[in-house]
């Protein structure tokens, strides 16, 4: 076997360039390589997200940190990129595809307070770090006496503001604590029933371009490649796009799949989160398969949307552009 032919090829994985990002994509992108039979090179990208510390809300809301991403993918700079699936907008992008979205971690919302405190032990007035309008709002339905301070900056940095005396609590993802080894962190952990999270948070996303893929590539995307989370982050997706509410708004989404059955259940808040809408249903796939589950998913996701909608989402989380 000549040296050319005994050459592995190489997949080129795009990131922000984050702890967090590189960590997460670094974990999917080993085992993209091992299915793959080829070596990883990691493509780092700096997101306007990354290097602007005004809000979210301020500068175009967390699809920021996706135009980057998409743009080194289309200009040939790098093969896939690592998304988290909720910093994603809803819409389809017209050269790109959604490759792989691999099996979900927790999805659920954590507390990181002083002294271990839970949500409810904070004194009268304590000061709570987040950027989230979601987090924001239910914050104020459980707790209006508090103070959401908005923060930006990357994991460590927040959970310093704690560890400094500078805020008494931060709201951090929990997937993200564990994937930056700070699970021990967490001083409470909210149930997704009574604290929905934003669609397609503790998800990854792998984002290829329309053309067909490599081989070797499609090897990759198919062996990270996990159906029932892929179904259940569509359902709670369509959540955000039926309501065109952008991928900032105060809306909890939670899906899973149980007996045969695709649950949904969608919450929609007020910003101060002084009012609230919530709908549930679940649909049942003809079968396992991705066509049926994205079915189901569909069909599920529209019962919900028309509820919500039909009982006043509308005037809840007023429409605004995707991001």
């Amino acid at each position: 076997m000549t040296a050319a032919a005994a050459q592995r090829d190489v997949i080129r994985v795009g990131t922000r360039g984050s702890a967090l990002a590189l960590a997460q994509t670094t974990q999917i992108a080993e085992r993209l390589g091992t299915a793959a039979n080829a070596d990883i090179e990691i493509v780092t990208v700096t997101t306007q997200g990354d290097t602007s510390r005004a809000s979210l809300q301020s500068i175009g809301g967390t699809g920021v940190f996706a135009a980057a991403l998409r743009e080194a993918l289309i200009a040939g700079e790098c093969d896939v990129v690592v998304h988290s699936l909720k910093d994603l907008p809803t819409a389809d992008h017209p050269q790109l595809r959604l490759g792989a979205v691999p099996k979900r971690a927790d999805a659920r919302d954590a507390l990181c307070a002083r002294d271990g405190l839970a949500l409810a032990d904070l004194p009268e007035g304590a000061r709570i770090g987040t950027g989230s309008p979601r987090r924001i709002a239910q914050l104020g339905a459980a707790r209006p006496d508090v103070v959401a301070v908005d923060v930006r900056g990357n994991i460590d940095t927040r959970l310093g503001f704690v560890e400094q005396g500078e805020l008494d609590a931060v709201m951090l993802a929990a997937a993200g604590l564990g994937r930056l080894g700070r699970a021990d962190a967490a001083t409470e952990r909210f149930s997704l029933s009574d604290w929905p999270t934003a669609p397609g948070q503790g998800a990854l996303a792998l984002e290829v371009r329309n053309e067909r893929a490599s081989r070797h590539l499609q090897r990759g995307l198919d062996a990270v490649d996990h159906g029932t989370t892929r179904a259940t982050v569509l359902a709670e997706r369509l959540v955000l796009a039926g309501l065109e509410a952008g991928c900032a708004a105060p809306v909890g989404a939670t899906a899973f799949v149980e007996d045969e059955l695709l649950f949904l259940t969608a919450t929609v808040y007020s910003a101060d989160g002084a009012r609230q809408l919530t709908s549930s249903h679940a649909a049942t796939p003809d079968s396992r398969s991705a066509a049926d589950l994205a079915e189901a998913a569909r069909d599920v996701a529209s019962r919900v949307v028309a509820d919500l909608l039909g009982n006043g989402a509308a005037d809840l989380a007023p429409a605004q552009e995707s991001p």
